[in-house]
């Protein structure tokens, strides 16, 4: 699998595929940050070094799975050398992790394909469950844990992840594996000041300039490559 294909679905349902064609003139990191986005409504600089919900050996194997479904090739950097664990690390912690804009008091049930999938845990809870099931399934299964494993081994598990065909105990491992996709996926698209897309590396990958502030000498550029340096929110909150 080559990172192309682990974002281009992804890319295709969200603005940054349309952004792709988009272009901006360079702005400094001192421009005036338009309404809303003072420097106390802007989310707290990752920290450097260190987990804020993973345990080290959580964050080896999510690093290890990470790196399977976008790896290094000849495109660029893989997902944990882009900061994806780091980026799901401190989301979990976070108001993502405990679902504090799902609804969860039940009764919990399976939706219909419309209402999307329900849960009882939060996603950190399910980050935690998930890794605990795949971890006990890999060493009853090949005597290591997933981060152990040879590539192959690694990725017939991913794939029996998620087809479903692998039951992991209080797991629902389709849904675990979808989780861990998406994550990954925003970790190498998200603006670099949440953590992950070190360098800007999704951003270039796909072409997207960034959080840029003026569009308008680019409007008559349509379907040219206009090969701008993306612009990171980081720039603004430093």
């Amino acid at each position: 699998m080559k990172r192309r294909d682990a974002l281009i679905s992804l890319v295709q349902l969200t603005a940054l595929g349309v952004a792709s064609s988009a272009g901006a003139s360079v702005i400094g990191a001192h421009t005036p940050m338009p309404v809303g986005t003072q420097p106390d409504a802007l989310p707290k600089l990752p920290r450097k070094g260190g987990l804020t919900y993973f345990t080290p050996d959580e964050a080896r194997e999510v690093a290890a799975i990470f790196d399977r479904l976008i790896p290094e090739d000849e495109l660029g950097i893989g997902a944990s050398q882009a900061g994806c664990v780091e980026f799901i690390d401190r989301e979990l912690y976070g108001a993502f992790g405990q679902a504090a804009s799902v609804y969860r008091l039940g009764p919990v049930v399976p939706g219909t394909p419309e209402q999307g999938p329900q849960f009882k845990q939060t996603p950190a809870e399910r980050y935690r469950t998930g890794l605990k099931d795949l971890a006990t399934y890999c060493q009853a299964s090949h005597g290591k844990v997933f981060s152990g494993l040879d590539g192959d081994t690694q990725d017939a598990l991913l794939r029996s992840m998620e087809n479903g065909t692998l039951q992991l105990p209080a797991t629902g491992t389709a849904d675990f594996f979808a989780l861990l996709l998406q994550n990954v996926r925003e970790g190498y698209l998200a603006d670099p000041l949440y953590g992950g897309n070190r360098g800007m590396v999704g951003w270039k990958l796909i072409g997207f300039p960034g959080a840029r502030y003026d569009y308008r000498p680019y409007l008559s550029k349509k379907g040219m490559a206009l090969n701008i340096e993306p612009v990171s929110l980081l720039d603004r909150a430093t």
